[in-house]
């Protein structure tokens, strides 16, 4: 993709208008917590704490919205507490000796950009860090009152914190909109597998079940009974609903037995569209009496037999589990001891630490991404100070926001920031012309603007800068600045640190593109040890370690997941493909998930512990995981694969039997590693 049509793709994106379920009620929330802050403050302090206290209030409760499942008031408390006290040193310094604030905010904005690697919950709210304390240092005038300013900015976030506490919205609503979506996802699977038996199955919802289920010792105390069991049981429904639905080792492709299979799938999916409506909204379980009668029907033999069979009783019990445990008020809360246990806030610490230093490397992402915002910050900060508009601080605080470490979201969110700093300030503007607010009604249109964005926030990042953009100017008129100082100073100032965002990532980049065979590759030798572990049990069934399995499942569905995302970044990147063509990435991405779906139909029949060993499948095993390995490093020197080893076991040098469910699959894994290496062929 060239540059001109790069850029003509992410300012398309950063104009579009999402259509988003809205949450009105947290809106108000959040709204009616800044309006108690500004409020509070102008009765008792001056517009200018108001001021300081509301952004505090107003950053921290954008940290509530962020996609994270740390509890909320959490997220509130970290961010107000960190801008307090990133604004109270920012003005120790830069009081002190104005050329010393240069370096601080390069250390704060490097910092910003690192904890980019923690996730983006962190980053955002580091970034914003910056950007607020660029505005706040401003205010006070003396150190007495710069802590005050700190303590109110605090303040701020303590009262979203208390509200969430107080006035919860949809408790759980998250944790249960997750699992609910993986329960979807599957019964959108067994739909789809009625008429495409080979179907491919995103597991993204389950691996965002999967994070969302990681509670705190308090939570997992607390946590309803049906959050706590629901999630296993679809993890172990979805190789059963392919294995039975595949002609390889389910039901014939046609015949009594594929019409029996597709009833089933029916059934399946109603079950389980029942059950996420059930948990997603904490109703009782209402599931439509022909969807049972299906499951509960006998299965003669002349119909289903073998591996069938067994697949088509294991499906019904699990999904009368499911239906138990998404029962509100049934089942059990687990112990502590017993759920995934997210760490605490001050065991978090070394984690990150760690994640961070993982990244300081040249090639690293996160790390040229720490790189591209310090250069920006700081030059725009200069650029501001040597412009005469005033207000220079609009710059660099611009670039810090709209600059994430990937090429597609920094320059849409320039855009987008852009033009919603036009349409936000004109209108805010035009009020200020018509009506000229005082302090009280300012203050109102601020908590106005706050909220409208706060609800329209999953729109749209050019939506949600109208408002911002809108809030910011009520807020500073309420402080007495007129709007002749800011609106043109800030427009063109916007206009300068979106520019700089644009410019820092075009001469220090981080393109995706050229890693895309290291994604690829990764992908690959998980999927192969995914697959060597799955064989695991059925050499020896008395002595496998059948967690091995899973931890080798999660392993590469991770790897998928990066590859995915990996794609999807180099997509809108204006660079050229480098040895892996976008043909070459979506045949060898389609092989791949083959290979992993052919270890999946392995696994749902894995044999009991009293089974006899498969002959021949230890050798596989190592056949399997030593090839991928091999592969992989193929893949990533720009070779052909080979899988001659593999080929050579299932040609006659292996006891594999010549028939049943391993040798069914074997034969498919190799299909599908051929499929990869073809894909590769220049």
């Amino acid at each position: 993709m060239g540059w001109l049509r790069a850029l003509k793709d992410t300012a398309r994106a950063a104009v579009t208008v999402e259509r988003r379920r809205l949450e009105p009620l947290v809106a108000l929330r959040a709204a009616a917590g800044l309006a108690l802050v500004i409020g509070a403050g102008l009765a008792l302090l001056g517009p200018g704490a108001a001021a300081s206290s509301a952004f505090g209030a107003f950053m921290a409760a954008i940290a509530t919205f962020q996609q994270s499942w740390r509890p909320r008031p959490v997220l509130a408390l970290a961010s107000g507490l960190t801008l307090a006290v990133s604004t109270f040193l920012g003005y120790l310094v830069g009081s002190a000796d104005l050329g010393l604030f240069l370096p601080m905010l390069a250390l704060w904005a490097f910092g910003a950009g690192l904890l980019w690697a923690a996730g983006p919950t962190a980053g955002m709210i580091a970034s914003g860090n910056v950007a607020i304390m660029l505005v706040t240092v401003t205010l006070p005038t003396s150190v007495p009152q710069a802590a005050g300013h700190a303590a109110m900015i605090a303040a701020g976030g303590v009262v979203q914190a208390l509200l969430i506490v107080l006035f919860p919205v949809r408790r759980w609503g998250a944790q249960r909109d997750a699992l609910a979506d993986a329960l979807a996802a599957e019964a959108d699977y067994a739909r789809r597998l009625r008429h495409d038996p080979v179907c491919a199955f995103d597991p993204a919802p389950l691996m965002k079940a999967r994070d969302a289920a990681a509670v705190t010792v308090r939570q997992a105390r607390r946590r309803p009974a049906e959050l706590h069991g629901a999630r296993g049981l679809a993890e172990r429904i979805r190789p059963v609903l392919a294995s039975l639905a595949d002609p390889a080792v389910g039901a014939p492709a046609e015949g009594p037995g594929r019409d029996r299979v597709r009833a089933l799938l029916d059934a399946a999916g109603t079950v389980l569209d029942a059950a996420a409506h059930a948990i997603r909204h904490g109703d009782p379980v209402r599931l439509p009496g022909p969807a049972l009668e299906v499951l509960k029907a006998p299965d003669p033999p002349e119909v289903l037999r073998g591996a069938p069979l067994r697949a088509a009783r294991r499906l019904a019990a699990l999904l009368e589990d499911v239906l138990e445990t998404a029962e509100p008020g049934t089942g059990r809360t687990a112990d502590p001891g017993e759920a995934r246990l997210r760490p605490t806030v001050p065991a978090l610490v070394p984690l990150v630490l760690k994640a961070v230093r993982a990244e300081l490397r040249p090639d690293s992402p996160v790390l040229r991404h720490a790189v591209r915002v310090t250069g920006a910050a700081c030059a725009g900060y200069l650029i501001g100070q040597a412009l005469p508009f005033g207000h220079g601080y609009w710059a660099p605080m611009t670039s810090v926001m709209v600059m994430r470490p990937d090429f597609t979201q920094t320059w849409s969110r320039a855009v987008a920031r852009f033009a919603g700093t036009l349409v936000g300030v004109g209108a805010a503007t035009g009020v200020v012309q018509l009506f000229h607010p005082g302090t009280y009604l300012s203050g109102l249109l601020a908590v106005v603007s706050a909220g409208l964005m706060y609800a329209l926030m999953r729109t749209g990042y050019a939506v949600t800068q109208v408002f911002v953009s809108a809030y910011v100017v009520f807020l500073l008129g309420m402080g007495g600045v007129g709007w002749d100082q800011t609106v043109p100073d800030r427009i063109a100032l916007t206009l300068v640190g979106g520019v700089l965002a644009m410019l820092a990532y075009a001469v220090y980049p981080a393109w995706e593109t050229p890693r895309l065979r290291t994604r690829l590759a990764d992908w690959l030798a998980a999927d192969g040890r995914y697959a060597a572990a799955v064989l695991g049990p059925y050499a020896d069934p008395a002595g496998a370690r059948r967690e091995e399995v899973r931890e080798a499942l999660l392993a590469a569905r991770d790897a998928r997941i990066a590859w995915q995302e990996a794609l999807a970044r180099a997509e809108g990147e204006p660079v050229r493909h480098r040895g892996l063509s976008r043909a070459a990435a979506d045949g060898a991405g389609e092989a791949v998930a083959g290979f992993g779906r052919g270890a999946m139909l392995l696994e749902a029949h894995l044999p009991d512990r009293a089974h006899d060993p498969v002959p021949g499948a230890a050798e596989l095993a190592e056949a399997l995981r030593g090839a991928t390995a091999a592969g992989a490093r193929a893949v990533r020197e720009r070779r052909v694969p080979q899988w001659e080893q593999v080929r050579a076991l299932l040609d006659g040098g292996n006891r594999l039997p010549e028939s049943g469910v391993v040798r069914q699959a074997a034969e498919r894994l190799l299909d599908s590693l051929d499929e990869v290496a073809q894909a590769l062929r220049p």
